[in-house]
């Protein structure tokens, strides 16, 4: 058996998988987000490790499976945070996590030091506030005293292995979430550090994502109720890992998309995509030598998420039955109703943390379901943008697999269908992929995978959408709207 923890946004799933990719069982035990004004996003954490003992715990019970049987622990986490420690490991601070986008003036002072397409090619990705490098800054400039007892800056991930094992590292698939990692030469990069005036002793050793750290501690082990000394592999950020869920393993795999609280499209790749237009980013795969380009935006779920919260407050027994049930009535585009879903500000391919979210065209005949159906719209056509960047950079998507939790709506993926204009594919392991991947990881870094090529035998296409060709022509003129909405709000955003 092999132990997979994946620590997202709203919680920490620990899933068992045996060694054929089927997985045991799965418990997730939640944790609160402070979403505060001016772009504040952090989370306790200590909330992390606390979600990892009950999980396991709870898992263990569950699936009756005894901590001896299981080879390795991994870990699949949410990217581009600052986890501040201290000189012993222990947070000073909340984490900073991906969602926060407080440090705009620490971006612009880098940016200016560096330049954007500068940091762009040494990176793989823009200079941006929701990245690690300008929140740590932002502690630096805002929080003196927690600056001055920080010893060193780690990703979700980092902190709960180190948290089990006794020994802190990233892998190169969360360094390349920072803003401070040179991609092609694979470490810190020192251009960047010293415009941002860190140090590189601020950030952890990078080392491969199956790198053994260690056993478990006997500390960890009465928190968990895992076997002492069992082996902890470092796993990888949450992107990578889906990649690998997903089997996106080389080229040959295609494109996928995840549909979860951030979404995004991406593939896996020999070497790093540099869209001229900058669009797209690069994370180095969990993959020895691959790539994984990317084009993600801030609220895909999340916007869902949002609507579901506004029109029934406090969720309640059969909620997502209620609010998807007619969303298949009619076109919110058909009716005049768009929904621009930068809730968190945009990553691609906008790269604005400034963006908010916008109804356009809302009339008093609007009722739920059409407000429902206009966010998943929404995010379709923004996610349909960002394949747009990967098509003008020569990739030919014919079909994109999805997963993520947004996955298991065929009303969605049928949407995606039509506003692609592609074959969308719902995979049999949906919510998993991600978890899956971190398992792969955990047993190919103890040898009970031979490599990563065995993750394209542990899921398969379960049901295909066919864009219809009549609403795929109405959702390209409705994009073209959609895109020029923005434009037209672009400085009001700024303004507001």
């Amino acid at each position: 058996m092999f132990l997979a923890h994946d620590l997202g946004t709203t919680g920490n799933k620990a899933s068992l998988y045996d060694a054929d990719g089927r997985r045991v069982g799965a418990v997730t035990a939640e944790y609160p987000t402070d979403f505060g004004s001016g772009g504040r996003a952090e989370q306790d954490p200590e909330a992390w490790w606390e979600a990892v003992g009950s999980a396991t715990r709870h898992l263990l019970a569950e699936t009756e499976v005894a901590a001896g049987q299981i080879e390795a622990v991994s870990f699949s986490g949410q990217m581009m945070g600052a986890v501040l420690l201290d000189a012993v490991g222990a947070p000073v601070r909340p984490a900073i996590i991906w969602a926060d986008t407080r440090s705009v003036a620490q971006c612009d002072r880098l940016v200016e030091r560096v330049g954007m397409r500068r940091g762009y090619e040494i990176t793989g990705h823009r200079l941006n506030p929701t990245y690690s490098l300008t929140k740590a800054m932002w502690v630096r400039d805002e929080e003196p005293e927690a600056w001055g007892r920080t010893s060193t800056m780690c990703q979700a991930k980092d902190f709960v292995a180190y948290r089990l094992s006794g020994e802190l590292a990233t892998d190169p698939s969360d360094a390349s979430s920072t803003n401070a990692f040179d991609q092609r030469a694979g470490r810190w990069s020192e251009e960047l550090l010293a415009a941002a005036e860190l140090e590189a002793t601020a950030l952890p050793e990078v080392v491969p994502s199956t790198t053994v750290l260690g056993g478990v501690t006997e500390a960890a082990a009465r928190h968990t109720g895992l076997r002492a000394g069992t082996p902890v592999v470092l796993g990888g950020g949450d992107g990578p890992c889906g990649a690998t869920g997903a089997a996106r393993i080389g080229p040959e795999d295609g494109v996928y998309c995840y549909l979860g609280s951030s979404s995004w499209v991406s593939l896996a790749d020999d070497a790093p995509l540099l869209d001229p237009g900058m669009r797209s980013m690069t994370f180095n795969h969990v993959v020895p030598g691959r790539f994984v380009p990317t084009a993600t935006m801030q609220a895909g779920g999340a916007s869902l998420e949002w609507i579901a919260d506004v029109l029934e407050p406090g969720g309640g027994s059969g909620r997502w039955d209620r609010l998807l049930a007619d969303v298949d009535a009619s076109e919110a585009a058909a009716q005049g109703l768009l929904f621009l879903p930068h809730l968190l500000g945009e990553r691609s391919p906008y790269w604005n943390p400034r963006a908010r979210g916008a109804f356009i065209g809302l009339g008093k005949h609007h009722g739920p379901a059409t407000l429902v159906r206009a966010v998943m719209e929404g995010v379709a056509m923004n996610l349909r943008t960002c394949i747009q960047a990967f098509e003008e950079q020569g990739w030919s998507v014919e079909s994109v697999d999805a997963i993520g939790g947004g996955a298991r709506s065929e009303a969605w993926l049928r949407i995606c269908a039509d506003v692609w204009g592609v074959e969308v594919r719902q995979r049999s392991l949906v919510e998993e992929a991600t978890s899956l991947g971190a398992a792969v990881i955990g047993a190919v870094g103890v040898g009970g995978l031979p490599g990563f090529e065995a993750a394209r035998d542990f899921s398969h296409v379960e049901r295909s959408f066919e864009p219809d060709p009549d609403a795929h022509e109405r959702y390209c003129r409705r994009h073209e709207q959609f895109l020029d909405a923005y434009q037209r709000l672009e400085g009001l955003f700024a303004e507001l």
